[in-house]
């Protein structure tokens, strides 16, 4: 996989490049700026196949990253972007989600907070996700999110919670079974019921990805 870098940190740029090169990827242009990274993508005569930017960046130092992101996803909403954070911040989630809400075709997203990356294999994990048209939110973030918001997720079972978890983070039917202990059946019960209760049941393109969007979106105001 041929993996675009943007990280104005060379410590963790390189470490990084190195993780990802050692699992076989191609780190094909690290870059240190959200201009840059905007640049990269601009006037490569090929698309990467991933682009993994952290948000706080130059040249503001503050969420260019992600504006970065935004208006990328504009210009290739088929392009996953996996975005790396210190912040649980949800006004930035919210922000990129807006790029998969009315588009089944467009490309994976992912918000993870840096210190996941130290997990490896959920870091691994997360970027094969992405890359394939998953989104997958770090349940860090995600438990802080579920915490702060009062929505109509007050309707769903505690186990449905459980779920619709595990669903941001991008996992399977038979992941989902495995973590919670019960049968594949049981999990497309509990998922017909969150979309039932989600009023999801009758809309088009991706409802996981709906589903998920429900709860991470920012608060209107």
């Amino acid at each position: 996989m041929r993996i675009l870098l943007a990280e104005d940190s060379a410590l963790m740029r390189e470490g990084l490049a190195a993780l990802l090169e050692r699992a076989g990827h191609d780190v094909v242009a690290p870059v240190d700026s959200a201009d840059a990274l905007r640049r990269a993508v601009r006037y490569r005569a090929d698309l990467p196949d991933l682009v993994v930017t952290d948000v706080r960046m130059p040249p503001d130092n503050t969420d260019d990253g992600l504006r970065a992101a935004v208006a990328i996803r504009i210009e290739h909403p088929r392009l996953p972007i996996l975005l790396l954070s210190q912040w649980l911040g949800n006004e930035y989630l919210g922000r990129i989600m807006d790029s998969v809400r009315d588009d089944p075709d467009a490309g994976g997203v992912g918000y993870l907070l840096k210190d996941r990356v130290g997990h490896v294999r959920e870091f691994m994990a997360a970027v094969e996700a992405v890359a394939a048209g998953g989104i997958v939110v770090g349940r860090k973030v995600v438990a802080a999110l579920m915490d702060r918001r009062d929505t109509g997720l007050s309707a769903l079972t505690d186990r449905e919670r459980d779920v619709l978890r595990l669903l941001s983070a991008g996992e399977t039917n038979q992941q989902i079974a495995r973590t919670l202990h019960v049968s594949e059946g049981a999990v497309v019960k509990y998922v017909s019921a969150v979309f039932d209760k989600l009023d999801l049941s009758g809309e088009q393109g991706n409802r996981r990805v709906l589903a998920v969007l429900a709860y991470l979106r920012r608060d209107e105001p």
